[in-house]
């Protein structure tokens, strides 16, 4: 195996000073160390803040450079230190343990608009979240690292998350011919990193929340059920197909009015009012007779 030599080197900064070997010390990248703490990764950073001058170290490439204190001159000790370096690396001690990146995934991401000129739909060639999830804020997402990530972008209003997809609101500011592609990426990269989009807390909830609703459900009456069934057979596929969802929310017997609450890219749709009275209202009319007279939105 090849030995080790060290060159040292000055910098434009005195209290800095280079030592550079004839062969790589690491692959990964550069690192920089302030103290022993934060080189739990680099045997060798360690070893040099026993030395009582050391005041940063930093590792790249073919070389560790090191900034002193001004307690001593680099010409008083320079030698010492590259002599350490030397028997350090010839007795094949680590210098960083670096980290294998993990392999991405392959994953695409492709953006469908939607009847809502506000929200774009995000499809991923992958299962994303088991089941719904809808956040109006970034105080909303806190258990979900994907929505989290999105919300510091300037342009992002709310979002939504089927199984499949995202859908994302934007403020009006933005234009989707600007925005629309460095998102899909950033969707895109986040799923083939393989990290979670939501996490165990917010499954946990959600789990506890539909289970909840499913005891509900059993109290209702027996038209409730059937408009519920109604939405989740006919209704919920083809709102899903544009990036929305929608939910059953009661039902008024003497008015006769279902409430409803939308999600997603249904949510605030300027063509929603005509979905729901000449779609929704009127299939549940022919499927369910006098029982329904209006289908009302509770959320607009």
């Amino acid at each position: 195996m090849k030995e080790y030599v060290i060159t040292v080197t000055p910098t434009n900064n005195p209290a800095i000073l280079k030592f550079e070997a004839n062969q790589f010390l690491v692959t990964g990248g550069g690192y920089e160390y302030k103290n022993i703490d934060e080189a739990r990764n680099s045997p060798l950073a360690q070893q040099l803040f026993y030395l009582p001058f050391i005041k940063t170290v930093y590792i790249s490439g073919n070389f560790v450079a090191m900034e002193r204190y001004d307690i001593v001159d680099w010409e008083d000790v320079k030698d010492e230190v590259a002599q350490q370096l030397v028997e350090y690396l010839n007795a094949g001690e680590p210098v960083v343990v670096e980290e294998t990146a993990p392999k991405k995934s392959p994953v695409t991401v492709y953006a469908e608009v939607t009847p809502n000129p506000a929200v774009m739909k995000y499809v991923a060639n992958k299962r994303i979240v088991p089941d719904t999830f809808e956040f109006k804020n970034i105080d909303e997402a806190r258990d979900a690292p994907l929505a989290l990530a999105l919300f510091q972008l300037p342009f992002v209003k709310e979002l939504f998350f089927d199984e499949n997809y995202v859908s994302v609101t934007k403020y009006e500011m933005a234009d989707w011919d600007e925005v629309s592609m460095p998102l899909r990426e950033q969707i895109r990269d986040f799923l083939a990193d393989g990290r979670e989009v939501v996490t165990a807390a917010a499954l946990a909830k959600k789990s506890e929340t539909s289970a909840s609703q499913k005891s509900g459900t059993a109290q209702l009456d027996h038209t409730s059920r059937e408009i519920m069934n109604i939405l989740e057979e006919y209704v919920r596929p083809a709102v899903a197909s544009d990036g929305g969802n929608i939910v059953f929310q009661s039902y008024e017997s003497q008015s006769r009015t279902v409430n409803v609450i939308l999600q997603g890219a249904c949510s605030g749709c300027p063509s929603s009012t005509f979905t729901l009275k000449n779609g929704i209202e009127t299939m549940l009319k022919n499927m369910l007779g006098d029982k329904v007279q209006e289908v009302v939105a509770i959320n607009g």
